[in-house]
């Protein structure tokens, strides 16, 4: 069997062991004789294995003992208008920065349930930078950021540091690097990019904002209600956190955010310093701003993107298509893409170039 390296967006390339040891676990889940999508999320090994889950991102992001960690559905998107109408009182000013086309979504939901004040955006840039200088309100609530924006290939290198405090869409870059739980009151992210699959949204939400709006919310919009039953209202995605689970044991192992921090920077540079050697390509992103796990280029001077993409196919490197929005090509090199895919793309690249 040809050996594929999947550099799609989401849903994304996952850690062998995690493949196998979720493929052993949907037909024997540590000896119970019983798949792991058949057993009850109220059984004793589900419900252990979801607080060791919940432990082992406390353990990875050092998150502090005054922050609820929730597994959710919904995706990120869901988040996008649960925030706002959990944490926003009436009239309350949240201000939010306009980096890309997740930032736009975020935007307009939350503006059905507060002021929202627009303090930056590179959308006439069609988004290849992020904004550094801006006002906030004095006012503020909070300030939204998207860490890493999958579409366009840019991200935060140092938080802004914000009036109130902070709120982070990290569904592409969560557990990448190193963050200080301290400056965000919320963090949200999908799982399907960085984590695991599709079907479980992980959000740590600081204690003090959980209800804080004192809105009548239908059950499984409300925080209070998740955070008081542990993520087990209703039946949680218990696969998809499984998934999640084993992939934070597998970072663990391998030394936790600090060293996959350093390996991802070590394959960023390999690709971009290929797409600055190489005169058939080029990047479209501020170079200050480029990120770690999205990485976008072009043609430098044009030519048949197809058949590049045919080529690089052919070589086992997939899902290299940019986003319809933008065009070109967009390598995704999240934590669990190896260093071998990332030489056997520049090699591609290097091939086709000649």
């Amino acid at each position: 069997m040809k050996k594929v390296y999947n550099f799609s967006a989401g849903p994304a390339v996952l850690p062998d062991s995690v493949l196998n040891q979720a493929a052993e676990a949907v037909v024997d889940y540590s000896g119970h004789g019983m798949s792991i999508m058949e057993m009850s999320h109220r059984s004793a090994p589900i419900v252990e294995m979801v607080a060791e889950t919940r432990q082992l991102v406390c353990d990875a992001l050092n998150v502090p003992d005054n922050y609820k960690i929730l597994f959710l559905q919904g995706g990120a998107s869901l988040q996008f208008s649960m925030i706002p109408m959990n944490i926003l009182k009436d009239g309350e000013i949240a201000d939010y920065t306009d980096t890309g086309a997740w930032s736009a979504k975020a935007i307009k939901e939350a503006q059905r349930y507060g002021n929202v004040n627009v303090v930056c955006s590179s959308k006439e840039t069609i988004y290849n930078y992020i904004p550094k200088e801006f006002d906030q309100s004095d006012t503020q609530q909070y300030l939204h950021i998207t860490s890493n924006n999958t579409i366009y290939g840019t991200q935060w290198t140092d938080f802004p540091k914000a009036s109130g405090y902070l709120v982070a869409d990290m569904s592409s870059d969560i557990f990448s690097r190193p963050v200080d739980i301290n400056q965000f009151g919320v963090i949200y992210a999908g799982a399907q990019k960085n984590m695991g699959p599709a079907g479980v949204t992980l959000v740590i939400i600081r204690e003090d904002l959980i209800g804080r709006a004192e809105r009548h919310l239908p059950a499984m919009l409300d925080f209070a209600i998740h955070a008081e039953k542990d993520s087990m209202y209703n039946t949680p995605p218990v696969f998809a956190i499984y998934v999640v689970n084993r992939t934070l044991q597998w970072l663990k192992e391998l030394g936790g955010v600090d060293t996959m921090h350093e390996l991802n920077t070590l394959k960023a540079k390999l690709l971009y310093d290929e797409i600055e050697r190489n005169p058939m390509f080029k990047s479209p992103v501020a170079e200050d701003d480029r990120s770690l796990m999205n990485v976008p280029f072009v043609f430098a001077n044009g030519g048949d993107e197809q058949h590049f993409l045919n080529f690089c196919t052919e070589r086992g490197l997939v899902t290299l298509k940019g986003h319809r929005s933008v065009g070109g090509f967009r390598a995704s090199i999240y934590n669990a893409m190896s260093e071998e895919g990332i030489k056997a793309l520049i090699s591609a690249m290097q091939d086709y170039s000649q």
